[in-house]
């Protein structure tokens, strides 16, 4: 790895992206034209002391999902990413490696969204990338690291999420997520991040392997496409959540939004309100 210069270029770019590009309220009194390094951080999923660390060249070889989580919050170009790759001693992710890049026209699709509560997801249902209304919605994400990204394992092995499901919805929801995750691996048979994942998951969940061996086929598409979420302050929410396919990036982005002028749609408001206020503070 190119220590100091992987760490310039890092600091180089997080002067160049101004907080409004990503979401960051920049405050009356902020100086800095570009990002915080705790801003940076949080946004990567990474502490502020490890940014410290590899800007100043004191820490060596993050892994590839470091460069990727912070190439995604830096919002780099194609070839910018690439050259972060390889100054962190990485080659860029191929066509046989499960795909986690947000693209700047899906980044412009997100930032209409940015009053929405939005979640990005790749083929491995690994969370890449969730914006504030979400986190206020359904709980802070920014602090999850490793297998704690990933929603089979949330909803297996995990503290499940904030959707209230009916014993046999959460069996469906299982089932489906799993069949998925063993659709993902037979396209990317040379994914060893995605190979480790299912020995994880095999190793911590029986369930789990159930699901992986079974024969018979996951049951059909959610007919309903209605949740109900369990806010720790408003309340129940029911909500409509769209999951949408970017078929040649291969991710998941799941809409979560409510029937204006509804009671729900008032909770929705007052907890993405609630929850911004405190991330903020």
């Amino acid at each position: 790895m190119e220590t100091w210069e992987f760490g310039r270029m890092v600091r180089r770019w997080r002067d160049r992206v101004t907080p409004e590009a990503v979401g960051v309220p920049a405050g009356p009194r902020r100086r800095a034209a570009g990002l915080r390094r705790e801003e940076l951080a949080q946004l990567a999923g990474i502490s502020a002391d490890y940014l410290t660390r590899l800007e100043q060249g004191r820490s060596t070889a993050p892994s590839a999902q470091v460069v990727e989580s912070l190439a995604q919050a830096l919002r780099l170009s194609d070839p910018e990413r690439d050259l972060l790759f390889r100054l962190a001693g990485h080659t860029t992710p191929g066509p046989d490696v499960v795909p986690s890049r947000v693209t700047p026209s899906v980044h412009r699709l997100l930032d209409r969204l940015s009053y929405t509560p939005v979640v990005v997801y790749d083929a491995t249902w690994t969370l890449v990338l969730a914006n504030a209304p979400f986190d206020a919605l359904m709980g802070e994400t920014s602090s999850w690291h490793g297998i704690e990204r990933n929603a089979v394992w949330r909803n297996l092995v995990g503290p499940g999420t904030r959707v209230v499901h009916t014993p046999r919805e959460q069996a469906d929801h299982e089932a489906r997520l799993v069949a998925d995750l063993r659709l993902t691996a037979s396209r990317y048979p040379a994914d060893r991040t995605l190979r480790r994942l299912v020995g994880e998951l095999r190793d911590l969940s029986p369930r789990f392997g159930e699901l992986w061996d079974a024969d018979t086929p996951p049951p059909p598409p959610d007919p309903s496409k209605h949740k109900v979420v369990d806010h720790p302050s408003v309340g129940r929410i029911t909500l409509d959540c769209d999951t949408l396919f970017v078929v040649g990036d291969d991710l998941r982005i799941s809409v979560y939004t409510a029937e204006p002028g509804t009671e729900d749609a008032d909770r929705l408001a007052l907890a993405i309100v609630l929850g911004t206020q405190s991330l903020v503070e």
